[in-house]
């Protein structure tokens, strides 16, 4: 374990909205939504979730159990860890609940070289937008407000990531969608098989800029590759 550093953190979601509703099935005009080249936590995200009517809607990236007295000073609850997900009293009734796709296109680790960290882009080989496995809540904060939020799902690192992180983010198979989505599965085993590393030989890593280091910096150069 890497103390002091999230799983996932950083991610991006540069593909066009109405690619993305119709790859992950949302109604509603998206067509505003700004590229995103790196996302950061508490920041405003992207979400789909529902059953047979999917909605997408933008949620705060640091999940506020909706028991919750107040906002949780200190870090934010960006991540769940798959093993234990479905006991952790932050995230379990939202895990048998209130599961939802986070979208993106690649994500950010960095990769210990020598005394310094190389930051580096992950992505599908296809380039294709996916998406994380997400769990999410509605808090109400002591003036009424509700605040919808939500964590990604980690899980251990597949081969490919291995050398640069030993965790990584739960990307869902294309075809487990529509099941972590269903409101009526609420079997904790089942959905605990879904919570597994992505292929390695269906994904690619390459380096990016220092730029992605900061979460103000938020363009086209952050997803660049470094030559």
């Amino acid at each position: 374990m890497h103390h002091g550093r999230e799983m996932c953190g950083r991610y991006s979601l540069t593909a066009d909205p109405e690619e993305l509703a119709r790859r992950f099935e949302f109604a509603g005009d998206w067509k505003h939504l700004a590229p995103r080249f790196n996302v950061a936590p508490t920041q405003q995200v992207l979400a789909v979730v529902g059953g047979d009517e999917r909605r997408a809607g933008l949620m705060r990236w640091g999940l506020i159990p909706h028991w919750a007295k107040q906002r949780r000073p200190g870090r934010p609850l960006i991540n769940a860890r798959a093993e234990t997900v479905a006991e952790r009293p932050a995230f379990r009734a939202a895990f048998r609940r209130r599961r939802c796709l986070v979208l993106a296109d690649g994500f950010y680790e960095w990769q210990r070289a020598g005394g310094s960290k190389r930051p580096m882009r992950i992505v599908l080989d296809s380039e294709e937008p996916f998406a994380f496995a997400g769990l999410w809540s509605v808090w109400t904060d002591p003036e009424g407000q509700r605040i919808s939020s939500c964590a990604i799902i980690t899980t251990e690192a597949n081969d490919l990531l291995k050398p640069i992180h030993d965790r990584m983010p739960v990307i869902l198979p294309r075809d487990a969608e529509g099941f972590w989505l269903d409101p009526g599965v609420d079997d904790s085993g089942v959905l605990g098989s879904l919570l597994v590393p992505y292929a390695s030989d269906a994904m690619a890593t390459y380096e990016v800029s220092v730029l992605v280091n900061s979460a103000t910096n938020d363009s086209p150069e952050v997803i660049a590759k470094v030559v």
